[in-house]
């Protein structure tokens, strides 16, 4: 990012999912080596481990998820890069809620015109409402 003057937000993934991530990734490895008799048993806890310690890995790489600025935003794009977004490319920010089975879901969309961008609760370590507002006053300068 480049250097700029005025305040800059930060949303990143919450510590303690990481930590979540990373014990149960070392939890499934000690299950795998306890299914050493059983080849099924085996590969499914290995894929697990193999996957949750992916998922912790680019948690270190890439803890900031969203970053604004005067200029524009920095988003995480695919599994450790980013790009960099300027205000005038945005074109709308919007949280998009969804009920299933009892479930809620609520994604942070952001719409470029040539592509959306969506970062969950656990990219932002907070409600997506909450930083949907905290940018369009921030883009506005309000």
């Amino acid at each position: 990012m480049s250097e700029t003057s005025g305040p800059v937000l930060r949303w990143r993934v919450r510590r303690d999912l990481l930590i979540v991530k990373a014990v149960a990734a070392l939890a499934l490895a000690v299950l795998t080596v306890l299914s050493l008799g059983d080849l099924r048993g085996m590969l499914l806890a290995g894929t697990a481990s193999l996957a949750m310690a992916v998922l912790a890995a680019r948690d270190v790489l890439v803890p900031v998820r969203l970053t604004a600025d005067g200029e524009g935003l920095v988003v995480v794009k695919g599994f450790a890069g980013s790009e960099r977004v300027p205000w005038r490319a945005v074109e709308r920010i919007r949280v998009d809620n969804r009920t299933r089975f009892t479930s809620r879901t609520e994604l942070l969309e952001i719409d470029t015109g040539e592509g959306i961008h969506l970062l969950s609760r656990f990219d932002l370590g907070v409600p997506c409402q909450e930083v949907a507002e905290k940018l369009r006053s921030f883009r506005t300068g309000t």
